[in-house]
């Protein structure tokens, strides 16, 4: 039976024993470098014969090989991180990795005394490399012969006898840490360290989120590795891993069905700030390119918010009854005065000055003026509107109809029909291209935009008006005001995106340059002295105006906001859909109402569902008082369990009359006792101040608004006046609940008087009596 040691001898020679093996890993990358960059270079050759066929074949092979050269060239911190050493298999069986395929152990493949032996070794990296043989080095994480690293456990060790981590940076092995899964068996195998998991949660962080690519957890692999058709569900507490698992899962479908997925997989997350958390995992598990992780106010091309309405407003913007106001504004700013989007003026044949409604057509046909009047111009509008067809749409729609009551007006009439056809042709032709006309028609259907429909909604009047009988008149006013601010709030983007719908697109100049290349061989972007944009570049630019994708996850779902899931779903028309939340974290407060939009999003898609239950974040210290606040936030749901405890208990102060100072000196403190970074946890109103307090204390720390904490991570985190959380929305006590499970080591909370603190300074919301 091998046993658990960490005799430094023993520990060197595994350690040494590793390091070869990445020297023989890196060797190999070496040469496939070299092979991708003589593919480079003999791709470039092709691009010297004139025939089209040569041409494309040249582009294609000069994009395949840079996109392998470039995964080859990146410089992971830990390229190599795991092992498995397997025992002989049921069947002899290789899949296509080159590793045997058998899950389960041959009979005898332990033998009547106790002993085995090793009859397998993988090692598992973030891409896979094949010696000259075609013989594993490297096993992508991904790759199903990867996945007993992930899931076997010693109830259920499978064919695994030693389950290895092995920590590197660059080209060096600093060290092993083993988790022995067959103890009872004889292998002669050494096993050092004390788990590698313990050690991997025990990191200090940074402001950027680590992949757990070597520290994936069993159910976690299981929502991973999940089938990608339809819709699958996971739901999971603080520290459970949700977001990680996300991203895993985004690496983990393009590596098992790529041309699938060329269609690009978006993930939403709820913050500008989780997008910067977590922007940086893919590059590091191998993939980049395909995902766009966008936070929800950033979906609308151009549009960039990063304001945030307080909860009142938030709660009218978000909700459905939202519907109505924007189809009744939609179509009501063609009525306006000077319509939002108009083009040109009422110009000549307007009826009055340039910023004036026009309230007559005046023509001239067949040498004499024919007029409409207002009640004519009103029959023809309401006409053109009937149905859902979108505004600008029907643009066309009524440029036709009002030509109809033109020709009506002017009374010609011709008994020969094929000579009433040319006439007609003709009136409309000439009519048409009237100043009086366009000039009038840009004026009485202009094309609308979004954001100055959106801004037309400022006007408590107006507003009235297309809300009547949705909103209150109290309603009206703060939305309104709202929108009298400079700048673009989280929940106007969905506003802005329903209107895009509501409006259609205008229409657009698609003319483009042509190259005379492209006239010679009928070929576009081949040769890169002659393209505007080379094939990459349009990839990527095609990436940016992507508007519907093959896989769209979403991050924190229960924030998402009725509107919000309208907006998304969108985007996941013919989409496969992965959706990762917590109820007991929502800052959203009609839960029904988001259930039905998210429902509508979703479609008939058949659901599997998944639920995370450990905690690998909060030590149990931490997560015993968050489970406190979740008590009363939720009563009834459980807490994940967690894994580890680090002896250090909460610590609890009471602000003085200088609420700044004390918190400035708190953050300080933090900041010596751990090595990674301190968030500053404030209600949202109090975050330009908090900034203010903590300015000078360094990059380690930074201060952030209740709502942006969803999904960080911190070595240690100070909540300040929780009380102030709690009531900053109906759905404070669930914030504050996520504002207490950010801290992966210590966690102080700072009280004011108006949380009640007793003696201890312990505020009457963490008090478990």
């Amino acid at each position: 039976m091998a046993a658990q040691t960490t005799a430094p001898g023993v520990r060197d020679r595994e350690i040494a024993a590793e390091q070869a093996h990445l020297d023989r890993v890196y060797s190999r990358l070496e040469e496939k470098i070299h092979e991708a960059e003589f593919l480079m270079n003999d791709a470039a050759q092709r691009g010297q014969v004139g025939t089209p066929g040569a041409l494309a074949e040249r582009d294609a092979q000069v994009f395949r090989a840079g996109v392998h050269l470039n995964r080859l060239n990146n410089e992971f911190e830990d390229f190599l991180f795991g092992r498995i050493d397997l025992l002989r298999g049921k069947d002899g069986r290789k899949g296509a990795d080159g590793a045997y395929t058998s899950i389960e152990p041959a009979d005898d493949a332990v033998r009547g005394d106790g002993t085995a032996e090793v009859a397998e070794t993988l090692h598992i990296g973030r891409i896979g490399v094949l010696d000259a043989e075609y013989a594993p080095l490297v096993i992508d994480w991904r790759a199903p012969a990867a996945a007993p690293f992930y899931r076997s456990t010693p109830v259920a060790p499978g064919r695994v006898v030693r389950r290895r981590v092995i920590r590197s940076k660059g080209r060096r092995v600093l060290g092993v840490e083993d988790d022995l899964l067959r103890p009872e068996l004889t292998t002669g195998l050494p096993v050092v360290g004390d788990g590698a998991l313990m050690a991997a949660l025990g990191q200090a962080r940074t402001h950027t989120m680590r992949d757990i690519v070597s520290s994936i957890q069993a159910e976690q692999d299981v929502v991973i590795r999940a089938p990608a058709a339809s819709v699958t569900e996971v739901s999971g507490g603080p520290g459970t891993g949700k977001t990680a698992v996300a991203l895993h899962r985004a690496a983990y479908l393009l590596y098992q069905d790529r041309r699938r997925y060329s269609g690009g997989i978006l993930c939403v997350s709820p913050t500008p700030l989780l997008v910067a958390y977590t922007e940086g995992v893919l590059p590091s598990l191998g993939e980049e390119g395909q995902v766009a992780i966008r936070a929800v106010g950033s979906l609308v091309d151009g549009v960039t918010a990063d304001l945030y309405d307080d909860p009142a407003v938030a709660r009218i913007k978000g909700s459905l009854r939202m519907l109505k106001v924007l189809r009744n504004a939609a179509r009501g700013c063609l009525e306006l005065p000077s319509a939002p989007g108009a083009g040109a003026g009422g110009g000549r044949g307007a009826g009055g000055g340039a910023d004036a409604r026009p309230t007559r057509l005046r023509v001239v046909a067949f040498g004499r003026r024919v007029e409409l009047e207002a009640d004519e111009l009103a029959a023809v509008r309401q006409q053109a509107l009937s149905g859902t067809t979108p505004v600008n749409l029907l643009r066309p729609r009524a440029r036709r109809l009002l030509l109809d009551a033109l020709w009506r007006r002017a009374g010609r009439s011709f008994d020969d029909p094929d000579l009433a056809a040319q006439e007609r042709a003709g009136f409309d032709e000439d009519i048409s291209t009237e100043p009086d006309f366009t000039d009038f028609l840009d004026a009485w259907w202009p094309v609308l935009e979004p954001a100055r429909v959106l801004a037309a909604l400022a006007d408590d009047k107006r507003l009235s008006r297309w809300a009547r009988r949705v909103l209150s008149p109290p309603e009206v006013r703060r939305v309104a005001r709202s929108l009298r601010r400079s700048g673009t709030s989280v929940h106007d983007v969905a506003l802005l995106d329903e209107l895009d719908t509501l409006l259609g697109a205008p229409p657009r100049d698609r003319r483009r340059e042509v190259d005379p290349l492209d006239q010679l061989t009928g070929l576009e972007e081949l040769m890169p002295q002659a393209a505007a944009e080379t094939r990459r570049e349009r990839a990527e630019r095609l990436a940016r105006e992507r508007t519907e994708y093959a896989h769209v996850i979403v991050d924190e779902a229960q924030d998402l906001t009725p509107m919000q899931w309208r907006m998304v779903g969108r985007r996941g028309r013919t989409a496969t859909w992965t959706i990762v939340g917590d109820p007991a974290q929502s800052s959203w407060t009609d839960v029904d109402e988001a259930a039905r939009a998210r429902d509508e999003a979703l479609g008939s898609r058949p659901r599997r569902r998944f639920t995370l239950t450990v905690n690998y974040r909060n030590p149990a210290e931490i997560a015993e008082v968050a489970a406190t606040v979740l008590a009363l936030a939720m009563p009834g749901s459980p807490s994940p369990r967690a894994v580890r405890s680090t002896g250090i208990a909460p610590r609890y102060e009471v602000a003085g009359d200088d609420l700044g100072a004390d918190v400035r000196s708190a953050a300080r403190r933090l900041l010596e006792e751990v090595d990674g970074t301190v968030g500053v946890v404030v209600a949202m109103d109090r975050r330009a101040q908090a900034r203010g307090w903590l300015a000078g204390l360094g990059d380690r720390v930074v201060a952030l608004g209740s709502l942006e904490a969803k999904g960080l991570e911190y070595d240690a985190t100070l909540v300040v006046a929780p009380a102030e959380i709690a009531e900053e929305s109906p759905a404070g006590l669930r914030t504050l609940y996520v504002a207490l499970t950010r801290a992966t080591q210590r966690l102080t909370v700072l009280a004011v008087p108006a949380d009640l603190p007793d003696a201890a300074g312990v505020p009457d919301l963490l008090r478990a009596d």
